[in-house]
């Protein structure tokens, strides 16, 4: 079994968002990550998501976008991201994708999971130069910490999943600092930049998850 990562698909199969809007790359993006995909997920896989799966505003109007992940292969294990206007509590949506038959497609919600001996953990953030709402920062500092302190890892290797970047966030880095994460995956940031997709800082190795990033292929972590 080998784990992945691919976030910010930003699919809309059922509401009316062409990605093409942001440059050329974006065109017919889901075919070129349901190809790449297949070229390198077997069905053993685990994919992580960090975020804006779908433009859905509403769980009933991303129906058809997650029909469309559960026929790739793999397990898929997503994060909320900012533009996850259709999130609801992890009863709601586990209960409707039972309704709609999918059953490839888990959350990340204050819980943590465990592949080859490794812990997943994580919460959405929030942006540190822009977010000053000290509630939002309270909520998603204690969601961290719930989803870290439910990790029961093999060999005490966790590896953090954001949405939005941590690595300009003291806060974040100071609970990654204090639970020893090693590895961080994130989303968020678009477009072509010559910031390296996977970089270390401060002892911590980050991986750059957003599709256009990677070239809407699932990367090895």
């Amino acid at each position: 079994m080998k784990v992945f990562t691919l976030g910010d698909l930003h699919l809309s199969h059922q509401v009316e968002k062409p990605m093409d809007v942001f440059g050329g790359h974006w065109q017919n993006h889901s075919e070129k990550i349901k190809e790449n995909w297949h070229s390198v997920v077997e069905k053993e896989d685990v994919i992580i998501m960090p975020g804006d799966f779908s433009w859905a505003t509403y769980l009933e109007q991303a129906e058809e976008d997650f029909k469309f992940l559960d026929r790739l292969p793999g397990r898929k294990i997503m994060l909320k991201g900012n533009h996850d206007y259709w999130w609801e509590t992890i009863t709601k949506m586990r209960k409707f994708l039972g309704s709609i038959g999918v059953e490839s497609v888990d959350f990340l919600y204050n819980n943590s999971y465990q592949f080859n001996g490794k812990c997943y953990c994580g919460t959405k953030g929030w942006d540190a130069r822009e977010e000053k709402d000290e509630k939002i920062i309270n909520r998603e500092t204690i969601r961290l910490k719930l989803s870290l302190d439910s990790a029961k890892c093999d060999d005490g290797d966790i590896i953090a999943v954001f949405h939005y970047p941590p690595d300009d966030n003291p806060l974040l880095q100071s609970i990654l600092e204090e639970y020893g994460v090693k590895k961080c995956i994130y989303g968020h940031k678009h477009g072509f930049s010559e910031e390296p997709k996977r970089y270390v800082s401060k002892g911590v190795e980050y991986i750059n998850a957003s599709a256009d990033q990677v070239g809407f292929i699932p990367i090895e972590i």
